[in-house]
């Protein structure tokens, strides 16, 4: 199932686009829209999909919101809150989906683009890739849920610093933030990415979506509370198809099937 902005491959990947080469890769409210609906059908059992892959179509993963269209606006106030619902609904999928996601972070990943590249799972970047807030810059506040995940991948204090200053991370140092996973060589942005996310796609997904799950929880839960979590998960999983394959596979000394475990 394919379109210009969602295509679900043969392998598993839904690869989802948040920008189109148009207004300079800025991100496009249709393409956010249609993403959302992709994932609604993921999350419905119409696509099976397995692994998620965000790409910009163009020289930019995403060089954020268009800002033209905010100047344009006849209402900006209500202009600008039906964007964040549209953007805040796609990464409210994204997370309910439970899949492993992966961002192709081409040249700029600005404002949304840079929300969108921070809740991806593994984010490829390159030497030209540059990451900025860029919310400031037009006297806004972030949105798409950056200023709630930047403080717990960096910290509170280099978070307000890199919000307040609106500072320009360049692939090495947003690499040392582990604010991408990997830099390859230029032009091999989306094949890595492309790769790791069909990797994901034949893996264990039930595995990495509990993985993701306690993650996300372990800030505000109890040590008390998240060892029984992490009880509960792995107790549940190993009655599931993967988690069976997984454990004969591992004691008949042969690599695990997880795909046709997940069908069983």
């Amino acid at each position: 199932m394919s379109d210009e902005l969602t295509t679900l491959h043969d392998d598993g990947v839904l690869e989802i686009a948040v920008s189109l080469e148009s207004a300079g890769n800025s991100l496009d409210g249709g393409a956010i829209v249609a993403g959302t609906e992709a994932l609604h059908e993921v999350m419905r059992g119409h696509r099976k999909a397995r692994a998620i892959l965000l790409t910009g179509k163009g020289r930019n993963f995403c060089a954020g919101g268009n800002v033209a269209h905010f100047g344009a606006a006849d209402d900006r106030r209500q202009f600008l809150r039906g964007l964040a619902h549209d953007l805040n609904s796609f990464v409210s999928a994204l997370y309910a989906t439970s899949l492993p996601t992966v961002a192709a972070v081409h040249g700029w990943a600005a404002g949304a683009g840079m929300s969108l590249a921070l809740h991806a799972d593994f984010a490829v970047g390159e030497p030209g890739t540059h990451l900025r807030p860029a919310y400031p810059g037009i006297g806004l506040s972030p949105d798409g849920g950056m200023s709630w995940l930047l403080p717990r991948i960096v910290g509170l204090a280099r978070a307000r610093t890199i919000l307040m200053r609106d500072e320009v991370l360049d692939a090495q140092t947003a690499l040392d933030l582990t604010l991408l996973s990997e830099l390859v060589e230029s032009g091999q942005v989306y094949p890595r990415a492309r790769a790791i996310a069909a990797d994901l796609a034949n893996g264990p997904t039930g595995a990495y979506a509990a993985i993701r799950s306690l993650l996300m929880t372990a800030s505000s839960n109890t040590l008390a509370e998240h060892v029984v979590a992490e009880a509960d998960s792995i107790a549940d999983l190993a009655i599931t198809g993967e988690g069976v394959e997984g454990v004969n596979a591992f004691l008949a000394k042969r690599a695990p099937d997880f795909p046709s475990a997940r069908q069983s």
